[in-house]
């Protein structure tokens, strides 16, 4: 395969990729039935199918679970992030962003991405280092959300938290234990939630850029939830504060 080229792998994914941009998909590789639903989006679209045996697909896979689906594709584009600075003089801007502090596990990365696509929150950055990058694992975890995100991956994510600052934004940060529960404050427009690493939440650089700490009231035996889970419960705490104040929620 060549350099810059990457797969996609599992059904939903492939059918997102489809949907969001099929002109960078080189070909897609079915074997068995269960691809059907891929075959006939692909037809439509004028995507080319090839059928090979489910063992050329699990070699491809490394291992992972495809389906019997998988494709060839452009590899995966990192939005800039002087773009996503740029853009927050837009009309309107984006109302909600997305930082995570070097997670590593990239089903949680996928997971999230999954979330923030749900929730509305498009932008999504991520350190260069010690963080797990949007792979063909992230994206099946994603169930294809990640292509329709706009992922930027930076050198100095202290540096892009202050940019943003400049620009509006106020950065909450999720860090179990804090004082303030998410349920406890009221959320401006422009927002940025950050979030820490599994297991070491945020660095400490990080942490002491953020203008608040939030966390998740936890009532049960264990004293916190994993990083995808209560990034998904801020994300949805935010759009629901957002849809009451433009009245479209009770």
């Amino acid at each position: 395969m060549k350099a810059e080229q990457s797969i996609v792998f599992g059904v939903n994914a492939i059918l997102e990729k489809l949907r969001a941009s099929p002109d960078e998909i080189v070909e897609i590789l079915l074997a068995g039935e269960a691809g059907r639903t891929v075959e006939l989006e692909a037809e439509r679209l004028r995507v080319r199918v090839t059928h090979v045996s489910r063992e050329l697909l699990d070699q491809l896979a490394l291992g992972e679970r495809h389906q019997g689906a998988l494709a060839r594709v452009a590899a995966f584009r990192y939005w800039p992030v002087a773009e996503l600075i740029d853009n927050a003089f837009s009309s309107p801007p984006p109302r909600r962003i997305l930082i995570l502090d070097g997670l590593t596990d990239p089903r949680n990365l996928g997971a999230l991405l999954r979330a923030a696509e749900g929730a509305g929150a498009q932008h999504v950055v991520i350190p260069k280092d010690r963080s797990a990058s949007v792979t063909p694992t992230v994206i099946k975890a994603s169930a294809g959300a990640a292509h329709h995100m706009r992922v930027s991956r930076v050198t100095n994510l202290r540096q892009t938290m202050k940019q943003l600052k400049v620009r509006g934004y106020w950065l909450a940060g999720l860090e179990a234990g804090a004082e303030t529960t998410i349920y406890d404050r009221t959320y401006p427009e422009r927002l940025v939630i950050v979030l820490g690493s599994e297991g070491h939440g945020m660095r400490r650089l990080i942490r002491q850029e953020c203008d608040f700490l939030v966390s998740i009231p936890m009532f049960g035996k264990l004293g916190s939830l994993n990083v995808a889970v209560a990034g998904a419960v801020f994300l949805y705490e935010v759009l629901r504060q957002e849809r009451n104040k433009d009245g479209t929620d009770s």
